[in-house]
């Protein structure tokens, strides 16, 4: 099918999904595909083998560095209250919030600049993942509905935008209004992107109260193996089936391992050392699992744990 009468396609389904026609227009009546993005899209990694794991500690030094953790701290103490209104709205800690904001854009510094409906329209035309980014492009109509002009939805080539990198269908679900003008707009307003990144773990099924997890101390000769996880994860598999089996924090005491931070007793942990026995090890929360719903990475999840440590420190 050409682009042309693919567009047509996707513009009847708008309409029946209660688009308005002056949307439709203003959004995919002039576009054509951009080569660039089905470049970017094909080169990304498809199955991953299983020749093992690159060492999380030179990604930790990158992404949990001074620059960052003095950027996260600038913006906490530009917060009016310290973030303390959104902690206590949506039960999850600014540190954690702020981390994310840090990872995805450095704190609002770039955002991407990449035609948002060229993009996904492009994605979704190209056919490899058509039934999601087709669902994505008619979600930016309705963001468009609403009455964002296109020169205002730009982000990166696979449609993530505004200072959390939220997808359109994301947007729609849990993006929030943090300053009380009517509006949730993640592209340039801080109270709102903030308000929005922490609707979203608090929708995902963060534990108020719990740590993402806790540096642990593993006594030498402990048997590893005894504790390996069998369970195969429907979601982010490949992430998961490096962590141990579920315990509660009681029981890994009592197989000697300790937590060198404050955990309750009776939170659930797994174990998890990224680059073995002997680097650091960590016992990780069902919190740990919540970031990794924003982005599906071992990498990503533990880089945004520490930096909220350091926030917090």
């Amino acid at each position: 099918m050409s682009f042309d009468a693919y567009m047509r396609v996707v513009a009847a389904k708008a309409r029946n999904e209660g688009v308005r026609e002056s949307t439709i227009q203003q959004m995919l009546s002039d576009l054509t595909p951009n080569s660039r993005v089905i470049e970017l899209d094909r080169a990304q990694p498809g199955t991953p083998t299983r020749s093992g794991f690159a060492p999380m500690a030179p990604y930790i030094a990158t992404h949990v560095d001074t620059a960052r953790i003095s950027g996260a701290k600038r913006t906490l103490s530009s917060l009016p209250d310290g973030g303390r209104a959104v902690s206590q709205k949506y039960g999850v800690p600014i540190e954690i919030v702020i981390a994310i904001f840090g990872h995805e854009t450095n704190y609002g510094s770039y955002t991407g600049d990449f035609d948002l409906a060229r993009s996904l329209a492009t994605l979704a035309w190209e056919g490899r993942r058509r039934d999601m980014f087709e669902s994505e492009l008619i979600a930016l109509l309705k963001i468009a509905d609403k009455g964002y002009p296109r020169a205002q939805l730009k982000g990166s080539w696979a449609g993530a935008f505004g200072y959390p990198q939220f997808m359109p269908s994301i947007y729609l679900r849990l993006a929030v209004d943090g300053d009380g003008d009517g509006r949730a707009n993640i592209w340039s307003n801080r109270a709102d992107a903030l308000a929005s990144i922490a609707n979203y773990f608090r929708d995902a099924g963060w534990r108020t109260g719990q740590p993402w997890g806790v540096r642990a101390t593993i006594p030498a000769g402990f048997n590893r193996a005894s504790v390996g996880s069998t369970l195969a994860s429907p979601v982010c598999g490949r992430v998961h089936e490096r962590h141990s089996q579920w315990k509660t924090v009681r029981e890994w005491r009592a197989l000697g391992i300790q937590p060198r931070a404050p955990i309750g007793d009776d939170v659930l942990a797994a174990l998890f050392e990224p680059d073995g026995p002997s680097a650091p090890g960590y016992l990780l929360t069902g919190n740990y699992r919540v970031i990794t719903e924003y982005n599906c990475s071992n990498y990503y999840a533990l880089s945004v744990g520490l930096l909220a440590d350091e926030i917090a420190r």
